[in-house]
């Protein structure tokens, strides 16, 4: 766990919440079918080719219900699996099995998800400079597990919410008048370390975020052919990132302008989940 990163008291929080709504008062339906001291075997399954991201994620739904089962992963997160391949195997408690499966698959299943999506876009920057970034669009409550899951696929993370940089987007610029105002206003409140990026949809707006000094400069639903110009006239005075209607099918060619980054909604906010499946041996 502490391998991975996470916060483990942030992980119990979001993993209690999600009992709380599964599990409520009680697995009616195993408590009463399942004698308590029942000992299985489980053994999770890819059920399609992807990268698997939530191992530590899974382990710790399961130990909530058994603090003694036996945890024993073929894979490590980031890996890459093919259909058939028997992702891991759990010894404990039948009920324990039986009651954790679903939250532990539905947690375990989205990342998969999103860290194979993920590898499929950075495949498509190869040989470019160019890091995919993720975005907040991502489901409530679960930012980090999706973000990690970006990083496992071979991506970047974008700012993780609000606080941690700013993004001069255009209704700021609008409340402050220009986007100089806009960098001058933030500049002055913020520690010298906080990024300041600013979103731009034509060339003058490229040239005034250059002069107003910002860190970053978003362009925003531009043609490839646009960036070029953009990217020659920011000429390394700034980090450029790519975003807005960012599919699978440009991101070769969006790559290959000069952007530093494309950041991809798609990522997270409508991923399909790797299908994996849980099957239990007495």
């Amino acid at each position: 766990m502490k391998e991975s990163g996470f916060n483990v008291q942030e992980i119990e929080l979001i993993i209690n919440h999600a009992f709380q709504e599964d599990i409520g008062s009680g697995d009616i339906t195993t408590n009463n079918i399942v004698p308590e001291n029942t000992s299985a075997t489980a053994s999770m399954t890819a059920k399609a080719d992807g990268i698997v991201a939530g191992l530590d994620i899974a382990e710790m739904v399961f130990r909530k219900l058994d603090a003694n089962l036996k945890w024993n992963p073929k894979i490590k997160d980031g890996d890459r699996v093919s259909k058939g391949d028997v992702i891991l195997e759990i010894k404990g408690t039948f009920r324990a099995l039986l009651t954790g499966e679903r939250l532990a698959l539905n947690l375990l299943q989205r990342m998969s998800g999103i860290a194979t999506e993920t590898a499929k876009y950075v495949a498509e920057a190869k040989g470019t400079k160019v890091k995919i970034l993720d975005t907040r669009k991502t489901v409530p409550g679960l930012r980090t597990f999706d973000k990690y899951a970006v990083k496992m696929g071979g991506g970047t993370n974008h700012r993780i919410g609000l606080y941690d940089m700013v993004m001069i987007k255009d209704n700021h610029i609008k409340i402050a008048g220009s986007i100089t105002s806009a960098v001058e206003q933030v500049r002055k409140a913020i520690p010298s370390d906080i990024k300041v990026e600013v979103e731009t949809t034509n060339l003058n707006e490229v040239k005034e975020a250059v002069a107003a000094g910002a860190d970053i400069i978003m362009l925003d639903n531009m043609s490839n052919e646009l960036m070029k110009e953009a990217i020659d006239f920011i000429n390394g005075e700034a980090l450029v990132e790519a975003s807005g209607n960012m599919n699978l099918e440009r991101i070769a060619g969006v790559s290959k302008t000069g952007v530093d980054f494309i950041s991809i909604g798609a990522l997270t906010h409508s991923v399909t989940a790797l299908d994996i499946s849980q099957n239990i041996i007495l």
